[in-house]
């Protein structure tokens, strides 16, 4: 028939790890025999004697405190689950990333997909059990010479200690899977904008964007980034702008966004600029003259990306914006679930190919922005945190890990659980407890508040035109973040169960054994009433000795590895609630 099947795998040097993509192209006059059902893969596993099949997996990003969220769930003889994305954005749902554990083994599985995935596992009346994944539904005919992908799959094997297996993970993402514009890992950076003040950029103009960099820099906080985000394009009228004109508003930027970010690069900081070009809202540029373009017409939908003059037309468009606006870093969000979208696109005996072609142009499109500007990086957001699946993070990082923002018990339990899996994430912080502040006296910086939001990109949402704000205290935190953020890139350590529970403490550790050293972070909850604990760690040598400071008090302990490992590293928090961070070092 001409159908001609491609399996593209990679086993990985070093790693326990392979991954493959399987690719489908019909090199006949007619068209392909039916294919429906594809599964990217299909594997069977058997457990040993009392032994259980254990599933960790985790809660996807729909703008809760419950985001990232720890799940264990045992799949006994005869049980089922299903794991997937949600409406075609592939981590609002699920988690596209779990591990399966039976009896001191285990794979991890990744789900490379940004669309609509699904994962079942079934367990017969013995002792095997069969997973199934891949894109929810696919039943179609290729045409003449048509070509088209299945889902990224990654699977890693370990045995031991699972979260050993997580650990082995970070290091394989850090090594192979997250983005090095430059040849460089993304280092650890401090952003702000003006968003939560001008409603977002709704109420932006060139003179306030100007006058809160200056802010910052009177204030002698170091921004690495000064973050524009949605509105700072051409609006149609009022409420929220709509978007598909893709031009800068001259009424409120005569000089184009090249103003601010001149002014920024004098100053030393680079620009990050907001964009979302999959979705187009009536009555803009694109709606009204490339209806043709976009799945639902002139009433707005989605640019398929899938259209090859689309993609194009928007490549060519983007860049010339980067390079004439003097953009450093390209942020791109999706707030819209194109699943029906694309399925009302899909003609009959062509099911699953119109999210399989905007997939496939989706990428292509971050493919080229990054060829032209290797040295950029890309910021991705879909509502927060809705498409972190693989494919995406190959390519961009996400600054913006959801809309659930700044309430501290929900984004302890967000870094607790993302960073088993991305070594690079970002949030923002404001800090304070109350802004506007309108007491006498300096306007407090709460700790607690800042280290529960700390992660290794910071977005600082803080009003500088308040001067009332305690800015030494600002300062002096915003240090300490810089002087222990190396240690996100090491392994990563639960010491405590996830829960927001608020009567309880929260903790982990980050350990990087080839540097000798780490830090902890221990929160003690508002409603705990336990001024005191221990905490066992991991990663150490037992037989070194180690030198633990507590950064903010600059209290000093020496310990052994071995009592650290065994014994526990002791905290005392009287604040309630309160946080510690402490920093080891092997002597």
């Amino acid at each position: 028939t001409g159908l001609e099947v491609r399996c593209v795998a990679v086993a990985y040097a070093g790693f326990p790890t392979v991954e493959w993509t399987v690719w489908f192209k019909n090199t006949g006059a007619a068209d392909s025999p039916l294919l429906e059902e594809i599964q990217a893969l299909d594997v069977e596993w058997r457990r040993r004697g009392n032994e259980e099949f254990v599933l960790h997996h985790h809660v996807g990003s729909d703008a809760s405190g419950n985001d990232y969220g720890v799940r264990q769930t045992v799949l006994r003889s005869g049980a089922t689950h299903r794991l997937g994305g949600v409406r075609g954005r592939p981590t609002g749902g699920d988690w596209s990333y779990f591990n399966l554990e039976w009896g001191g083994r285990g794979t991890i599985v990744a789900v490379g997909w940004p669309g609509q995935w699904a994962a079942d596992f079934a367990c017969d009346a013995g002792r095997g059990l069969r997973l199934r994944a891949g894109q929810e539904r696919t039943r179609f005919r290729l045409l003449p010479g048509e070509e088209v992908r299945t889902p990224l799959m990654v699977l890693q094997f370990w045995e031991g200690d699972w979260i050993r297996g997580q650990n082995v993970w970070r290091r394989w993402m850090l090594a192979h899977s997250v983005p090095r514009p430059g040849g460089r890992l993304p280092a650890p950076m401090l952003l702000a904008s003006s968003s939560r003040q001008y409603d977002e950029m709704i109420r932006a103009n060139e003179t306030n964007q100007v006058m809160f960099i200056d802010r910052y820099r009177e204030e002698r906080i170091g921004l690495d980034y000064w973050w524009m985000d949605a509105g700072w394009y051409v609006h149609h009228g009022g409420g929220w702008p709509r978007v598909g004109t893709w031009l800068v508003d001259s009424n409120r930027f005569p000089r184009g966004l090249r103003a601010v970010s001149d002014h920024a690069h004098r100053l030393g900081m680079k620009t990050l600029v907001w964009f979302e070009p999959e979705r187009v809202t009536p009555g803009t540029w694109l709606a009204e003259n490339h209806p043709d373009w976009i799945l639902g017409g002139a009433r707005g939908g989605l640019l398929n990306l899938g259209n090859n003059a689309a993609r194009e037309w928007f490549v060519e468009h983007v860049d010339r914006l980067l390079t004439e606006q003097g953009i450093d870093l390209y942020r791109q969000d999706f707030n819209m679930d194109p699943l029906d979208l694309w399925r009302a696109a899909d003609a009959p005996e062509r099911e699953g190919i119109s999210e399989m072609r905007h997939v496939q142009g989706y990428l292509a499109y971050w493919d080229e922005l990054r060829r032209r500007h290797p040295n950029m990086l890309i910021d991705t957001c879909a509502s927060g945190g809705r498409r972190n699946d693989l494919e995406t993070l190959r390519r961009a990082v996400p600054l913006w890990r959801s809309d659930y923002a700044y309430e501290a018990t929900g984004h302890q339990c967000m870094t607790y659980g993302i960073s088993l899996w991305v070594p690079y994430h970002g949030t923002g912080t404001v800090a304070t407890r109350n802004a506007p502040y309108y007491g006498s006296g300096p306007s407090p910086v709460e700790p607690y508040a800042f280290w529960s939001n700390v992660t290794p990109s910071l977005g600082l949402g803080i009003d500088v035109r308040e001067r009332g704000l305690d800015y030494a205290a600002l300062r002096r935190l915003i240090a300490l973040w810089r002087q222990v953020a190396p240690n996100y890139f090491g392994d990563f350590y639960p010491l405590t169960p996830w829960t927001r529970d608020g009567t309880v403490w929260m903790a982990w550790q980050f350990d990087r054994p080839e540097a000798g050293e780490g830090m902890v972070q221990v929160f003690r909850r508002p409603d705990s009433f336990y001024e005191a604990a221990r905490f066992p760690l991991r990663g150490l040598e037992a037989a070194a000795s180690y030198r633990v400071v507590d950064i903010e008090r600059g209290e000093e302990t020496r310990c052994t590895g071995a009592q650290l490992l065994e014994s526990g590293l002791a905290v005392t928090i009287s604040e309630r609630p309160g946080a510690r961070v402490l920093t080891y070092r092997r002597a």
